[in-house]
């Protein structure tokens, strides 16, 4: 039987269809899972709907749900699909039982819904997840949970269909802080590794050779491995836009004052990611920062054309 089989006749609703949420949402159509889908622009629904998702009008048409889904830009876009007009959690008669936050948000947003949700009878669960659209289709997916263990006891199996790995952290808005914290590494190694990238091949050394050495050693890690078509084919198709970027290194700073912990290399990362944003690069892939930093040292970057591999 499968993960989600298990939970049947469990219904799932599922809110925001973009890169991210489309293919996570599909991985649970897959699993065989019924679910109802919801996004601000239905168009972007259309493929979840070829395969057999039904779409619905408004977020609370999905508040008879037992498992809701939300995947979406940031927190005004989860306090207004949660709390705001026909909101998830404003239906007059019907709650979700479960309310599964994805998205990168900040601790006090993530409280903010979790309190509205509780007044409804509703448990909520944040769930920040590490990687991008291509980590969800190959299956890798991690996925970060916080809130009510009973509730995530309930959806571990939804979780699990959804990638490889589900860590539990604890009650509460933990999950948050451990996501921002993993965004700011983020930032913080893409700004490194644009940085050596333009150092080696400064010196004579074409990116393939430079990024087939690394990903094979020691320092290669799956990030680096699956940046790897960005970095060296400069292909800068969206994964990540280096806007929402910036967004994950605010949060992280802000979450940093608030503990009154010094974070001078997520200040300086964060600074070189406006710089990116303000030279046109804000709806890119985040991978950009090599552009710039290629710029800086005076050295005018070519793709190379033959596929590299992602490591997925």
């Amino acid at each position: 039987m499968s993960a989600v089989n298990a939970l049947s006749p469990l219904s799932i609703g599922w809110i925001g269809a973009g890169r991210m949420g489309c293919a996570m949402a599909a991985r649970l159509l897959g699993a065989g899972a019924a679910v109802k889908v919801w996004n601000r622009t239905a168009a972007k629904a259309a493929p979840l709907a070829e395969l057999g998702a039904r779409i619905v009008d408004s977020p609370s048409d999905l508040a008879g749900c037992d498992v809701v889904f939300t995947m979406v830009a940031g927190p005004d876009s989860f306090l207004d699909v949660t709390t705001g007009a026909g909101g998830v959690l404003t239906h007059p008669e019907q709650t979700p039982g479960v309310l599964i936050d994805c998205t990168t948000i900040s601790a006090e947003a993530s409280a903010a819904v979790r309190r509205a949700a509780a007044a409804r009878g509703t448990a909520m669960l944040d769930a920040p997840v590490s990687g991008n659209a291509k980590v969800v289709d190959a299956g890798k997916l991690s996925i970060v949970v916080s809130g009510d263990r009973a509730a995530f006891d309930r959806a571990r199996p939804l979780l699990d269909a959804l990638g490889r790995g589900v860590s539990y952290v604890g009650e509460g808005e933990r999950a948050r802080i451990v996501k921002i914290c993993h965004n700011v590494l983020l930032g913080v190694v893409a700004q490194s590794l644009a940085e050596i990238t333009v150092l080696a091949e400064k010196n004579g050394i074409p990116r393939r050779a430079f990024h087939a050495f690394l990903n094979d050693s020691v320092m290669g890690s799956a990030f680096t491995r699956y940046k790897a078509p960005a970095y060296v084919n400069l292909d800068l198709t969206p994964t990540f836009t280096s806007s929402l970027l910036r967004k994950d290194l605010d949060l992280g700073l802000a979450a940093a004052r608030a503990a009154e912990v010094p974070m001078p290399l997520a200040a300086q990362a964060r600074e070189i990611v406006q710089g990116l944003i303000g030279q046109g690069y804000g709806d890119v892939d985040f991978g950009a920062l090599l552009v710039v930093a290629a710029k800086a040292a005076g050295l005018e970057l070519a793709p190379d054309d033959e596929p590299v591999g992602t490591g997925l």
